[in-house]
């Protein structure tokens, strides 16, 4: 072996000696020294759905609750699945900032916002509250995936028939029949940024729905308004919207 290779030899031989010292005893580097808690990289996804009248977050019979329910049981914690009375969007705004900032340190970063996936549902005032929060998001710099309005009915104060422009998809569903009856039309805001999936008719006179459950004065005052908040269909086509933007199903192992 020549002098030049000879040094050249342990040359490399002294730098593989460097690296090594520097690595752990068991295994390779770590991602973040110790001590220093790891953050998650990963999308955090949330899906919120509010609903209407002066109904109960967890009133199992609302297709808004039962909804919500299917998704939780499919996803589990790969999506963070929460329901709210339409009375309640500040705290699930709240309740967005929390799952969002996944350092905890009480403030989102920008790389925080950007790993928001969200969408936002609801029926009734809860579709108007839905179209609320998006706009309070839109402050906070958290875009929004899909809002989806189940014959809204615009609350004192809100505006549910203009989307903000941190949404990225939008779709109405409505019925124009009866004393109480949805928003049959929502624009963009700004089209360039927002996409209008499309304002959905449903009649049902003449086709009615099973409306098990109602009180005797909601069938008899808003039956159609009550009839596209228990319509399988309906539910099927907001389901499925849905799911499109969420991440597949985790396999069990």
């Amino acid at each position: 072996m020549s002098v030049r290779t000879s040094g050249r030899f342990w040359a490399i031989v002294s730098a593989l000696l460097l690296l090594l010292s520097n690595f752990p005893a068991a295994g390779w580097p770590k991602s973040t020294p110790p001590g220093i808690p790891s953050i998650s990289v990963a999308p955090t996804t949330i899906v919120i759905g509010f609903v209407g009248g002066f109904v109960g977050h967890n009133s199992g019979f609302h297709s808004e609750v039962q909804l919500a329910k299917r998704l939780s049981s499919d996803y589990g914690p790969a999506v963070q699945v929460r329901t709210f009375e339409n009375r309640r969007g500040q705290q699930a705004r709240r309740e967005i900032l929390r799952l969002l900032d996944t350092d905890q340190d009480g403030t989102l970063s920008p790389a925080e916002e950007g790993r928001a996936r969200i969408v936002i549902y609801g029926h009734s005032w809860g579709a108007s509250e839905a179209i609320t929060l998006a706009r309070r998001l839109a402050v906070d710099h958290i875009p929004v995936l899909l809002t989806v309005q189940v014959d809204s009915v615009q609350k004192w104060g809100e505006d549910d028939g203009s989307i903000p422009p941190n949404v990225i998809e939008a779709a109405n569903f409505y019925q124009s029949d009866g004393i109480l009856h949805g928003r049959s039309l929502i624009r963009a805001a700004d089209a360039s940024r927002t996409r209008i999936v499309g304002n959905f008719r449903f009649k049902y006179r003449g086709e009615p729905v099973n409306c098990g459950g109602f009180s005797w004065y909601a069938r008899l005052f808003m039956k159609p308004h009550i009839e596209i908040e228990s319509d399988p269909v309906v539910w099927r086509h907001v389901e499925s919207l849905i799911r499109a933007q969420l991440p597949p199903i985790p396999v069990e192992k």
